[in-house]
């Protein structure tokens, strides 16, 4: 008799029947698990105590953010109550803001998303009940054969999720077991006009993409896209594009699971936009340019003596505690199977675009494309870049064309 949840095995070659202990006990025989255990390095003891270099103040700072997309209703609004409390703002429960598409501004390309959820009336996993059984463990280097039983898959690095501090960035590269990296430039230079935009959008995505494709044949274990070179005469590509591109063209080439991805962004800021990287084939995300603000803000006094560590520490418990509650929309419990998944619908976007970089993503609403993103961009950048003294958009997302 079988109990509830028990099973067993019939090896029909040997003839031989094995309960459950026997299958167990043979399974385990087969390798040995405890060594091949010692190769995995955990992260968090390792990179996330130290310090958080601060490169940008004052007006850089405030250039950096305006052409991020971040307007100060953003950071008065969604930063500072993740700062705070260590929990995303509380808003209503409907989302009546216009469609991205439709915004007289430009709008964060993860606006253009919105998460796909289960369809049932309630939810398939509770994030707060059932916490011990979700996870955001993410493994870092090459996985090689995910379906291959050797010690090879033990040889990584884990991180318990895929947020990750400048600090803890800068301490993960400088370790001798990371491998080789290679880090891809997320820029290209501004267009002189209108009449140009698009182009120079396009062969950046196509560039980084070859790029990537050569540096995972040159054995490269770790690819860095960052936007940091962003400045008067080059503008960012959309992090959400470049790791979109990245990930989509090393699948198609069979390398995506020789590799990890990080993403270095000045337009990550909340849980959704960590999410829509992550969906598209991101291994761990830096949110740089919010991590900037909250230390400015914080040498403001605006946190009052609460230490920057504790600032920083509820900022990532945060976007911790959004990914998880989005992962249970749609009953996925761990982060891994989340990772490239495309759970999302995109509003907004042409289905050309949606079609090249996030192929199976549905698309009901057409609208811009690459032309379209790198006008509105360099508009952004314009404002950002092209004026001698920098002002921050108070918000007004809510106004149509």
């Amino acid at each position: 008799m079988i109990a509830p949840g028990r099973m067993i095995a019939v090896d029909l070659e040997a003839g031989k029947l094995y309960s459950e202990t026997e299958i167990l006990d043979t399974l385990s025989a087969k390798h040995d698990f405890t060594g091949w255990l010692q190769n995995i390095i955990e992260l968090e003891t390792v990179i996330e105590d130290g310090p958080e270099p601060r490169r940008y103040d004052g007006e850089e700072l405030d250039r950096r953010q305006i052409a991020g997309g971040h307007t100060l209703e953003d950071v008065d609004t969604v930063l500072d109550a993740m700062a705070k409390d260590g929990k995303e703002a509380i808003g209503s429960m409907g989302d009546d803001t216009p469609l991205a598409v439709l915004s007289e501004k430009w709008r964060p390309l993860s606006h253009f998303f919105r998460q796909n959820f289960a369809q049932v009336t309630n939810p398939p996993i509770d994030p707060l009940r059932e916490e011990s059984g979700m996870s955001l463990k993410t493994r870092f280097k090459n996985l090689g054969n995910i379906l291959a039983e050797d010690e090879a898959q033990t040889n990584v690095l884990v991180m318990e999720s895929p947020f990750m501090t400048t600090g803890m960035y800068e301490r993960l590269i400088a370790m001798d077991t990371v491998g080789k990296v290679a880090t891809l430039d997320c820029t290209f230079p501004l267009p002189e006009d209108d009449a140009k935009a698009g182009k120079g959008l396009r062969v950046a995505l196509d560039s980084l993409r070859d790029e990537a494709v050569a540096a995972v044949e040159g054995g490269a274990s770790m690819i860095v896209l960052t936007d940091e070179a962003s400045n008067a005469e080059r503008m960012r590509v959309p992090a959400i594009l470049a790791a979109a591109g990245v990930h989509a063209r090393l699948v198609q080439k069979g390398l995506r699971s020789f590799v990890s991805i990080i993403v270095r962004s000045s337009e990550a800021m909340d849980s959704h936009s960590f999410a829509v990287l992550v969906g598209v084939g991101a291994t761990a995300v830096n949110p740089y340019l919010s991590l900037e603000l909250l230390q400015a803000r914080h040498a403001q006094g605006r946190y009052g003596q609460v230490p920057v560590t504790k600032v920083i520490g509820n900022y990532k418990k945060s976007i911790e505690a959004g990914l998880l509650k989005i992962l249970a929309k749609k009953g996925i419990s761990v982060i891994s199977s989340y990772r490239g998944g495309y759970e999302f619908e995109a509003l907004g976007l042409s289905r050309a675009l949606v079609a090249e970089f996030f192929p199976g993503v549905t698309s009901r609403i057409s609208g811009i494309g690459l032309a379209g993103i790198e006008t509105k961009l360099r508009d952004l950048h314009l404002s950002a870049w092209a004026t001698k003294t920098p002002a921050i958009p108070i918000g007004g997302f809510y106004k149509f064309r």
